[in-house]
């Protein structure tokens, strides 16, 4: 197993010894980015992690959104990019089919990059009507690490958010990770 941590704006700083890839959070909803996503991403890549960048999905407008998220988040061969799939800060959710319209447009406009889906267990065992995750589900449930309870095929886990969001990749080597990620 793989080691890395993803990280939004409220990290200006975080440690990189010992991580093998790191998930930004680069947009969110159809205005939003990350002040610190530059900044991040030259961290991340001076420590010689895979980079993978996130976008935190809303409701409406998903083609419009994903039109956003490949504009601002950098474009560097083997990158990863993810659609974070939750509940939002006013209490609703992008529908299954709304997350599979997002994921797919994005593989639309950048088809050179693995695309997955961020969610965590309980989202996509209740709202999840497709089992669409693009290239891979990176999945949160606080567990042991490399152990989320669920029957799906997974490629990265979130097991923990204390003190940050410290995740897994299923991934023997860093060699392998980044072979899959320049696919």
């Amino acid at each position: 197993m793989l080691h890395g941590v993803d990280v939004s704006s409220y990290q200006a700083d975080f440690a990189t010894d010992g991580l093998d890839f790191v998930f930004i959070k680069a947009t969110e909803g159809r205005s939003y980015v990350n002040p610190r996503l530059g900044a991040q991403a030259a961290r991340a890549r001076k420590a010689g992690c895979v980079v993978g960048f996130y976008h935190f999905l809303w409701p409406e407008d998903v083609e419009e959104q994903a039109a956003h998220f490949v504009a601002e988040a950098p474009e560097k061969p083997g990158d990863l990019l993810a659609a974070d799939w939750e509940q939002t800060g006013d209490g609703t959710r992008a529908s299954s089919a709304a997350k599979d319209r997002f994921i797919r447009e994005v593989k639309r406009l950048r088809p050179h990059h693995r695309v997955l889906l961020y969610c965590n267990r309980s989202f996509w065992r209740t709202h999840d009507a497709s089992s669409y995750a693009g290239d891979g589900l990176w999945i949160a449930d606080h567990v042991a690490a490399g152990e989320p309870r669920i029957e799906a095929s997974w490629r990265v886990h979130q097991y923990t958010d204390d003190p940050l969001d410290k995740n897994v990749a299923d991934f023997p080597t860093p060699e392998a990770l980044r072979s899959w990620a320049g696919g």
